[in-house]
């Protein structure tokens, strides 16, 4: 028979339930009730008379024969017709709970669900045992609430705690409201069983690769792919699975799978982004790019892929790329979602592009004969990331990243330390660190000691320096740079 009419109507169709009169059938009918079928959308008037027919003498009162025509009329959507079938059954046995459930399947078919499961709880008053009433209350409110389906569910298992049927449409419902931990605990219990689909591993393999358990859930994808091997969505987890847990090699080999010996793959923004992420750390960044590129054309809103291409082009210093990339993204972001530390990033892009050039400000070039420490590119850079240090300081009083930063952006600036245009800003850095009493900013407040050391050094302000250099040696008493400034003061 096609599927019934009831689990059209209400999605619940995971979980196959088996008709009544196949639980029931007498072989002196059951063919008869199957042949109906056909001839109900074919030729209705000639199935009307084979029904008529059906319930000839002693038929009239036979139950499983009566509830299989409801069931019959009901899929063909011949509603009025399984009503007087369904009046029949009640004459018959109005406690049954069979005929209860049958008359909330008429209910649900009418979209009328809240009688619906008023007739299967109806039915479970009848008959507690009665499984499928659970599960079609469960079926019929697994959308509408939640709640109550499981609730329903749990009290099935109460009674049958090694119902695999239960399981299946818990794991359904918690899957279907983002409980995935709870979807996968349900799968857990049917997914090794005949009755789980390749719907279910499918689902039960996403579930764990979205609460992060990628190896288990590659492990599911791997058996879901070795059935079907072009099934793309297995090949989609398997991808997503392995890069996330960086196995590289079966990453590449992943990806070549699903998008190139996948059937009916329809790729989409994360597929890209994963493949991009993968060319990356294969050390492919001109393919990695275009990945991130063909993500950004199937949806242009997905700005934070601007800053993964921005990271690309930062990690083969090109620095002119990234920070347009770069600007791309933070740009695309609302006022309030323009914090410090994205800001900062962007600061960082700009003291790259000038420290980490072809000439570096520490080294010297030359211009019409003369020395340039820094040259116009750099220094227009420098300039750029010290004011966006400058608005860091600002947004983020608390934090001694903004100054600290502002000070070797002006190191750089001041490579000879001559003007000393770090100062003030190491200064304040020290100060702030000095009051947060943070062990972790130690690195830090050396850096800012050994500037103020070198600086005063360099204005022949011997007793400050020192000072400065046994502050050093205070926090590392082995420093090497220290212990030759004082000996050299000697």
């Amino acid at each position: 028979m096609k599927p019934s009419l009831f689990l059209i109507l209400c999605v619940a169709a995971l979980l196959p339930v088996t008709s009544l009169q196949a639980q029931t059938a007498s072989p002196e009918w059951q063919a008869e009730v199957d042949a109906l079928q056909p001839l109900l959308t074919t030729a209705p008037d000639e199935a009307d008379k084979q029904a008529d027919a059906l319930l000839k003498g002693k038929n009239k009162k036979n139950l499983p024969l009566l509830l299989a025509l409801t069931q019959c009329y009901l899929d063909a959507g011949r509603y009025q017709s399984a009503e007087q079938f369904l009046t029949m059954a009640k004459k018959v046995d109005a406690k049954s709970a069979a005929v209860s459930v049958a008359e909330g399947d008429l209910a649900l078919a009418r979209r009328q669900v809240g009688l619906a499961c008023q007739l299967y709880e109806q039915a479970i008053y009848f008959d507690p045992t009665y499984k499928e009433a659970y599960l079609k209350y469960a079926g019929a409110y697994r959308t509408a609430s939640p709640a109550q389906a499981i609730q329903k569910l749990m009290q099935l298992k109460q009674q049958f705690p090694d119902c695999t049927e239960a399981d299946r449409r818990l794991a359904e419902v918690y899957y279907g409201t983002n409980r995935f931990d709870k979807a996968i605990e349900a799968y857990s219990h049917f997914i090794d069983t005949p009755l789980a689909t390749q719907t279910d591993l499918l689902k039960y393999a996403f579930a764990l690769f979205l609460n992060h358990r990628f190896e288990q859930s590659l492990q599911a994808a791997r058996r879901g792919a070795e059935r079907n091997p072009r099934h793309a969505a297995f090949n989609r987890l398997i991808m997503y699975n392995t890069i996330d847990l960086q196995r590289l090699p079966e990453a590449e080999q992943a990806a070549y799978n699903f998008f190139h010996a996948s059937d009916s793959a329809d790729f989409s923004v994360l597929d890209y982004r994963y493949q991009g992420a993968l060319l990356a750390s294969l050390g492919r960044p001109e393919q990695a790019i275009d990945s991130y590129r063909k993500a950004l054309s199937a949806d242009p809103k997905r700005i934070e892929l601007w800053r993964e291409i921005a990271d690309v082009y930062e990690s083969q210093n090109e620095f002119d790329e990234a920070i347009l990339a770069y600007r791309n993204y933070f740009d695309a972001l609302s006022p309030d979602r323009q914090t410090p530390d994205l800001l900062f990033f962007l600061g960082r892009l700009y003291y790259g592009d000038a420290t980490t050039a072809d000439t570096s400000p520490e080294e010297t070039a030359t211009e019409g004969g003369e020395d340039v420490l820094v040259t116009a590119e750099q220094r227009a850079s420098l300039l750029c990331a010290d004011s966006i240090f400058a608005l860091v300081a600002w947004q983020a009083p608390d934090s001694h990243l903004g100054n600290l930063w502002r000070a070797r952006t002006n190191s750089a600036l001041d490579p000879e330390t001559t003007a000393g245009l770090a100062k003030p800003y190491y200064e304040q850095v020290a100060q702030l660190l000095l009051a947060k009493a943070d062990g972790n900013n130690r690195p830090a407040l050396l850096e800012c000691y050994r500037y103020l050391g070198y600086y005063y050094l360099l204005k022949s302000d011997y007793p400050l320096s020192k000072e400065y250099w046994e502050k050093i040696l205070q926090l590392d008493p082995e420093n090497e740079v220290a212990l030759k400034a004082l000996e050299g003061m000697k």
